[in-house]
Order: C-alpha cells, then structure tokens, then sequence
C-alpha cells in the first residue's frame, strides 16, 4: 500500500526538527559540544526518523527514501552556512559534493533506520492521523523558535544583524558559521529557525487544507500561516526600524501563535475526532467560563512580562498580577484534576498546570536575582541569560497549557442541559 503523503512529511519535518534541536543547542556559545559528540547525535535524529518510519508503515523503502529526502533538503538550509565563500554571493566549490552527498547519506541512514523499525519495533495497529501529527511537530518547532527568541531578548542580540532578510549583506542560509560569534549567533540562528517554523506552518495549513473536513479546521489552519507570515515581517521590521515596540509585540503574537498551534493540536488529535463521549456533571459551565477568564488573564501577564523584558518599566506590577495569576492558575489546575475523575487527560493537564505554575514563580524569582546579580557584577550574564529565557518560555507553556484545558472543557465536558437533553432524547 502506499505510504500516505503526510506520513511522509511529518517524519521528514519531525526529524529535521529533532536535528535542528539538537544542533541548535550543541552550538549554543555556553554549550559548543565537540564536533565527535555532535555528529553522532545528529545521526542519531535521522536513524529515529527511520525507525518512526518502519514502525509504523513497515520495510516500505520508497517512503523512507522520500522522507530522507525531505529532511535532507530541509537541512541544506543549514548546510548553507558551511558552504558560502569569503564574501556574499559565493559559494564554496566543495558545494557541488556536499549538497546531494549529505541529501545521500541522510537517505541511506532513514533506509536502515526503516528497516530496523520494521523487523524490531512494527506497531500491532496502523497509524492513520499524520495530519494531526504533523500539527505537533509544528508545536515542537515553535516552542524550539521560542527558545531561540527568548535567548535573543535576553543576551540583547536583537541587533546583533544589523539588515534584513540578508546577514550582513549575505544571503540569509549561507552566511558563513564562521561568523556567527556570541549575539550573531543568537539571532541568526532565530531568523534560520523562523524560517523552519514558517516553511513547517505553511505546509501544515495545505495538509489540513486537503485531509480536515471541517471547515473552521482549515481556517484556523490558515489564521496560523497569515500570523506567521506577520510575525516574519514584524522580526524585520524590528530590525530596519530598531523599534522596542515592535520586538515586544512581535514577542507577544509569538506566544499566541504557539497557543493556536497547540489548539489545532487538540482538535486535530484521534481524541477529538473520536466518538468519546463527554462527562456530565453540574458546574461544567462554570468551568468553562473560570478556564477562558485563566486565559485572558495569563495574557495579560505575558503582556505585561514583555514589556518589563524590553522597557523595565512595570516589574512591580509583572510582580503583583503574577502571584494573583498563579494562584488562580493553581485553583484551575487542582479544580480540573478533582473535578473530571472520568477524564484522565483533563486530569493531567490540571496537574501539569499546577505543577508548572510553582515552576514559573520560582523562575521568576530567580530571573529577579539573577538580572539584579548581572548588573551588579557578581554573577556571570550566562546566569542572567538561561534563567530569564526559561521564565519566558514557560510562560509560554503556561499559555498554551491553559488553553488546551479551555479547548479540552468544551470537548469532553457537558452540562446539565445537554446531558437532560440527551436522557430525555433517550426516553421517547
């Protein structure tokens, strides 16, 4: 039988997105790994793409060759840094071998990771929701980009590139990474990853576009591309313009696009689409009014948390609402997990909310000491820069966190109208 198209593509994107997570990270001007730690381990994300393949769609070579073939031509805008010249406009005459040799050897490992999952790890039943899964990869993607933003507001590299699209005058994928030193590494690795992101978005809306029935699916599908699109602009527009403003909304639409995504997460899951029916139970209205206001609110605090990061203007008030909005955030959270006994998914979104609210206040905390200690000279800025990016990104999570238990209320609970609807539909 032959392999579904988004199966492909959501292996080929989801290794590539492994890959780029991996490379980012060793990379990092704090981390560097050794050149013998990093190789393997990126050839390592390729033989797992392989064995995702061979799980779940068998020995099938044709399937693993084309996905190999996608991580390999997605990576090449990677590959690019090693292969530009001295000066804009040239490319290395290696590049000639480097380019199919690398989409090669990426083939040739997804074969024998295919053919390993194949014979060791064949899944008893078939997988058939690639387009939902391909959602997910695009949030892992995001939540990688956000990282990466974080980083840059943090070690205040936002400029560190002074043009846009191009790098100092190169094209954008082969700026050589000879160059990219301390902030430019930052942010040059943050345009690469948006692009990734923007590229992983745009493919998602076609998937959904051609494989969800449902209509408001597609839209919302296409809501995320156009915010992407904005969001591309909104990030070279900070830069030509230097406007504060600008990086902070761009901040902001980042970590709503991040939600959305995880949104479509939720209503494109098996779960969803499922004939799962709803619990009933008094009080569900409630919930999901109390679980949108969260939303709202956590907004508000993500608004408030950028501007402190780009104006430090309004600590005492990012201070305040955050110890309101966390524990209102620990009351939705404990209220969720007590409250659904039959719904062990709401359960653990209620714990994970709760649990990583404590998380966030502590991070906050310490991004206040650790800014405080920066400053003063008795810390190093590397304190300053990890703990500052993991307050934002988990603030990010916190969001997204939210809004899956707002998306999930609407999905597996019912009122008491529609469960005496039901019984008296029932009783005719």
């Amino acid at each position: 039988m032959k392999a579904p198209a988004a199966s492909l593509l959501t292996v080929g994107f989801g290794t590539t997105v492994a890959m780029w997570s991996m490379g980012y990270l060793g990379r990092l001007p704090a981390v560097l790994w050794p050149s013998p730690v990093m190789l393997p381990l990126l050839l390592a994300c390729v033989l797992g793409g392989g064995l995702v393949i061979g799980r779940h769609l068998g020995a099938d070579l044709r399937a693993a060759a084309v996905a190999g073939v996608v991580t390999g031509a997605l990576n090449l805008l990677v590959l690019g840094s090693f292969l530009g010249g001295n000066r804009p406009g040239v490319v290395v005459p290696s590049a000639a071998l480097w380019v199919p040799g690398s989409i090669l050897v990426t083939v040739m490992l997804m074969l024998a990771g295919a053919v390993a999952g194949a014979r060791w790890l064949r899944a008893r039943r078939p997988f058939e929701n690639w387009s939902g899964a391909f959602v997910w990869v695009a949030v892992a993607a995001t939540s990688l980009l956000l990282a990466a933003g974080g980083l840059v507001t943090s070690a205040e590299a936002g400029m560190a590139v002074h043009d846009w699209p191009t790098s100092f005058g190169y094209n954008m994928f082969l700026y050589p990474f000879s160059r990219m030193t301390g902030g430019i590494y930052y942010e040059h690795a943050h345009r690469l990853l948006g692009f990734l992101v923007g590229l992983t978005t745009l493919v998602m809306a076609i998937l959904l576009a051609r494989t969800e029935g449902r209509g408001w699916i597609r839209k919302l599908a296409w809501v995320a591309l156009v915010a992407v699109v904005v969001q591309a602009v909104l990030g070279g527009l900070r830069v030509t313009d230097r406007n504060l403003l600008l990086a902070m909304v761009h901040g902001i639409l980042a970590q709503l696009f991040f939600s959305t995504l995880v949104a479509l997460g939720a209503f494109t899951s098996g779960l969803w689409k499922g004939d799962r029916p709803g619990s009933g139970r008094p009080g569900v209205r409630g919930d999901r009014v109390f679980s949108g206001i969260v939303v709202l609110l956590i907004v508000f605090q993500l608004v408030l948390g950028a501007a402190q990061r780009h104006f430090q203007q309004v600590l005492f008030l990012h201070i305040l609402n955050g110890l309101f909005v966390g524990g209102v955030c620990v009351h939705l959270g404990f209220r969720t997990w007590g409250s659904n006994p039959d719904q062990p998914l709401l359960r653990r979104l209620g714990l994970a909310l709760s649990g990583l609210i404590g998380i966030q206040l502590f991070l906050g905390f310490g991004a206040y000491l650790t800014t405080r200690g920066t400053d003063s000279g008795t810390l190093p800025a590397t304190f300053d820069l990890v703990v500052s990016t993991l307050h934002q990104w988990t603030g990010a999570v916190l969001l997204a966190l939210a809004v899956s238990i707002f998306c999930w209320n609407q999905r597996l609970l019912r009122t008491s109208d529609a469960c005496a609807v039901e019984s008296a539909t029932a009783t005719r």
